[in-house]
């Protein structure tokens, strides 16, 4: 990381622990492990959002239309619309 900033983090004393017996497992400092945690989080909320932007975006008649057109193969058995 090139520019860092602090935070005074208060964790119940039974997540501290856990987080020093998994930090020291993977041989990394408590700030790595909750650095890595809170950025894995992060990436997790905003891969949700693209989804649902994305969703939002959809032109699901255009896609109905596009797996309907003629030619290609026929859907494997499990795999046809309703």
């Amino acid at each position: 990381m090139s520019e860092t900033a602090t935070y005074p983090l208060r964790l119940p004393k039974s997540v501290k622990a856990a987080v020093e017996k998994v930090a020291k497992e993977e041989g990394i400092s408590i700030n790595q492990f909750v650095a890595t945690a809170v950025a894995e989080k992060l990436a997790v909320l905003r891969t949700a959002d693209y989804f649902a932007e994305r969703r939002d975006r959809a032109d699901l008649e255009a896609f109905r239309r596009l797996l309907e057109r003629e030619g290609g193969a026929s859907p494997r058995a499990g795999d046809e619309l309703p």
